[in-house]
Formats: structure tokens, sequence, C-alpha cells
């Protein structure tokens, strides 16, 4: 199966310099809202398309590193010093002479395609007189946008290497968009030759139409006539529509056309699309058809897959080990040295908080309802201020899943606390049980030392006696307090917030903890 091995970019967009490889089958990139994401799969769409309209319709004002070109109008404005943009898709052994040749920045031989943004040298002395004058704006109409392999052939859309098809879920659905969206498929499918054929046989059809059904009532017309349209705005490719089981799929709901369009991608059936780019394909997806999508990408053995998402189902139980991080420093994270039953265990794992702990530089993790509770009021009746001010986030887990989120902590060098109950056993449970992680210093696990505070109600209860006495006594109770506590640790925690949570005292070992991870 030819594949995509790796991309560069220079000056695309958020990206500086950046360079990351890519699995064969299937590449999860997550990271924060304008972490790059949709920019990395615009590269790759506009560099395998070939076509410049494509790059025109974006514009280069759109395209290129925003700061790049502040920084350069802000220079001594040399023309030697213009900046360019490229993209380079470096290809699996296609055994194609055209594609191999050391026209890349590698500067080695290999197979591959790149679109270059340059100054148009043939411009130059336009280019110099636009920078010289004081109110001059960057020259970007006056940049050539070019096509070329590794061997420096040029190549266009009307050949392409590697046949590929976007999906954008993250689009509202609309009547242009499915339309877009059918004529792209029929464009990915058809080869320039049936293209032609088409078009010209639809053409003839038109014709034969008004030449036959039109006739007569042009006729009646006094010097006018009924034509048909035929036009870039009503030809075969606008006429297209797409159906499944006899049902055109502009008549479905949203969530079904999402489901539709990538099953369509994905179906063995289309076996001449040989890369998919999903957008976020978990867009108005319910919990069910957002299985069934995990379920589809997952089987799909023939095509190199990449997809953008914020899910954590899509994320988690895809494989966590073909997921690229992008984060603020645009270093892209791998994450594929998990370990094996890690991956494995967040793949049946429920859907919780995966994303968000790969995602944070300090984390916090609990494992119980009423520690996420009540730990933000803790840290505010400390330091007057909420976790998040100091990018800390706090995530709960259950206690058995804590180890599984330390080895991702291990290699993201994510900051993490684990505060846990001793449940009567410190030294085991809260010091021998992690021991492996010990020579971490971005890994600390925190519980009270003393065996008889066995969880965290206990706890609280002990250090605020008196105010949990007068908040939880009603008439009748039949339990004691800190058996209601622990019996109702969910509610007891939300009471407790929301009519003291200025007034609690904090435990110590949650004092070091919040302590520690502010260093």
């Amino acid at each position: 199966m030819n594949h995509i091995l790796k991309i560069k970019l220079k000056n695309f967009k958020k990206f500086n310099h950046f360079e990351v490889p890519f699995d064969s089958e299937l590449n999860i990139i997550v990271g924060d809202n304008e972490s790059g994401k949709s920019s990395l799969l615009e590269a790759i769409d506009l560099t395998m398309s070939g076509s410049r309209h494509k790059v025109e319709t974006k514009g280069l004002e759109n395209l290129f590193n925003a700061a790049v070109i502040e920084n350069f109008m802000l220079s001594d404005r040399k023309y030697e010093n213009l900046p360019e943009l490229f993209v380079e898709l470096y290809l699996s052994d296609q055994f194609e002479p055209d594609l191999n040749g050391k026209n890349n920045s590698d500067i080695k031989t290999c197979d591959g395609i790149k679109l270059h943004c340059i100054p148009n040298h043939n411009l130059g002395k336009e280019i110099n007189a636009i920078l010289s004058h004081p109110d001059a704006i960057f020259p970007f109409e006056f940049y050539s946008i070019n096509f070329t392999t590794f061997s420096g052939d040029a190549y266009s859309s009307y050949r392409k290497f590697l046949r590929h098809l976007v999906i954008d879920n993250s689009l509202m659905s609309s009547e242009y968009a499915i339309k877009e969206y059918v004529r792209v498929i029929y464009s990915s499918i058809a080869s320039p030759v049936q293209k032609s054929k088409h078009h010209h046989s639809y053409r003839k059809h038109k014709d034969e139409f008004r030449k036959n059904s039109l006739q007569e009532l042009n006729l009646n017309l006094d010097g006018f006539e009924f034509l048909i349209r035929n036009n870039s705005k009503s030809n075969l490719e606008t006429d297209l529509a797409l159906s499944e089981n006899k049902i055109n799929i502009e008549n479905k709901g949203k969530g079904i056309q999402c489901f539709i369009k990538t099953k369509f991608a994905l179906n063995r059936g289309s076996n001449l699309i040989e890369t998919v780019l999903l957008e976020e394909p978990e867009n108005h997806l319910s919990h069910i058809n957002m299985r069934k999508m995990i379920d589809l990408i997952r089987s799909s053995a023939d095509k190199q897959i990449f997809i953008s998402t914020h899910s954590n189902s899509i994320s988690a139980r895809l494989d966590l080990r073909k997921s690229i991080l992008l984060n603020s420093s645009m270093t892209p994270v791998l994450l594929k040295d998990i370990d094996e039953s890690t991956a494995k265990f967040f793949i049946k794992a429920p859907d919780k908080n995966l994303l968000d702990f790969v995602l944070s530089k300090k984390v916090i993790l609990v494992e119980g309802d009423a520690e996420y509770i009540l730990l933000d009021a803790l840290h505010q009746n400390i330091y007057k201020e909420e976790l998040h001010d100091s990018d800390i986030a706090i995530l709960s887990a259950d206690g058995t899943s804590f180890k599984r989120y330390l080895e991702i902590a291990k290699i993201l060098q994510i900051k993490t606390a684990v505060i846990r109950d001793n449940d009567g056993e410190y030294q085991t449970n809260c010091v021998d049980n992690y021991s492996t992680f010990n020579k971490f210093d971005n890994i600390k696990i925190f519980s009270d030392q003393n065996n008889s505070n066995k969880t965290f109600e206990i706890c609280i209860y002990n250090l605020n006696k008196d105010l949990c006495d007068k908040l939880y006594t009603t008439p009748g109770r039949k339990l004691e307090i800190q058996e209601y506590m622990l019996k109702n640790k969910a509610e007891a925690a939300y009471t407790l917030l929301d009519k003291k949570s200025a007034e609690i005292k904090v435990p110590q070992y949650i004092k070091e903890a919040f302590q520690w991870i502010k260093e």
C-alpha cells in the first residue's frame, strides 16, 4: 500500500519548522484548539491535490506563517531574505522514477512531492520596488506556486501520485457542502480521461434535450429560446448526487451524513482512494454511531487514515500508540512507545479523561467524586484562586487506573500528583504500590499517612468535625455523621461545597500536593 512516510513544513500557518513521521495505516492527531490539527490535514490535502487554484482560493496571505511575514516587514526587507513556504510529503517507495530524487530539504534521494511557494524571480524588479516603499505591504501576489516531485518534475491535479479524499465533519451540513463532497468523491475516483468522456456525454444529452424536447416551445417564443445551462455552476459534477439504499444522503440527518461519508471513503469498494483525511469524525454522532464509526475506522486496513479529533473515544479506542500530540511548542509528541497493555486498557476503559490528561501540563488525579467536587474549593481556601488559573487540571479516575495514566505521564513528562485514600494500609497502598515511579521527578503520590484516616471523607470529617456535625444533622437521622458521609460521598461533598466551601479546613496531604504541583 502506498502511503506518506512523513511530512515537513516550513512557514505554513502556525508551523515555522515542523516535521513528523506517520504510521502507514492510522494517524490520530490531537491537540488543543488552535494547535494546528486542521492545518496539518490542510497541508497534506493541498500538496496532494496539485491544484494551484485551490491554493489561490485559500490565499497565500492565509497560508503563510503570520509571525514570519511580520518579522520580514519589520526588517530591512531585502529581496534575498523573502520567506518561502513549503510542504514536503515523503512517500513510500512507489517504483516511480518521476517521484525519486533530492528535490527536498533533507537533500536525500527518496520518493516524494512538494508544494513550494517562493518569490517569482522574473518579477524581481517589481518586488523590489514594492518593498522599497515606506508603506509597503507584503507582495503575496508576486509569489509563484509550484508543485514538484522530488525528482524536480512538475505535477498537477491531472496527475496524482496518491488519490486522497477529505471529509470535514466539523462543517455544518448544507446543500453546498454536500454537493462539494460528492464532487470531491467523483474527482477522486474518476480518471481525467473518464471525466472528459462523462462531461462530453452529459453536455451532448443536454443538447439533445434542447433540440428534441424544447424545440416545440422555442418555435413559439418569437426569436427567444429556452437553453439548458452548461457552465461551472451547472454541469455534471454539480448535478451529481449520492445515495445509500436509494435514498439521497441530502435527505438524511447530519449525524448519518457524517457516518455515510466516512463509510463510503473507507469502503473496500472505493479502492482507488489510498489516503483518507478525516476532520473531527465524531461531529453530530450519537454514542452508538460513534462506536460504529470507531469499528469502521479500525477495520479499514487498505488505506492510510489521518484523523484530527477532540474525542476521548476516538483517541483512546483506536489505539493511543497511533496518536500525534500537537502543543504550543509546535513539537509533535508521539505515543508509539506506550506499552501495549496500557494502550489496550484505554481501548476498553470507559470514555473519560484521557485526552484532557495528555493535553495538560500539570494534573491532579483523584479517585472519587467527593475529591473532584471539593478539590478546587480547597485550593481556593489556601491560594485564593482556582486551579485552572495555574494551568492545573483535576481529573477523576478509578484508583485502579492511576498506574495507566502514570505510564503516559512518564513519556509525556506531565507533572502528575496522585491524591488517593490509604485504605488503612498507607505503606502498602501508597508507597510500595507505586515504587516503580519513584525515579520520575514529575510523578508523586499523596495520601494521609495515618492508617485510621483511611478515606478522604474521614480526613475531612476529623478536621472539620464541628462544621460537618452542624451541616449534616437533620431530624430523625439514623446514621452517624461520618457514616453518612461515607455512604453518600458525592451528595455530602456537594452539600459541603454549596453551604460551607469557604470554611473547610484542608488536610495536610492535600496541602502538600498543591504545593508540589505548583512548584
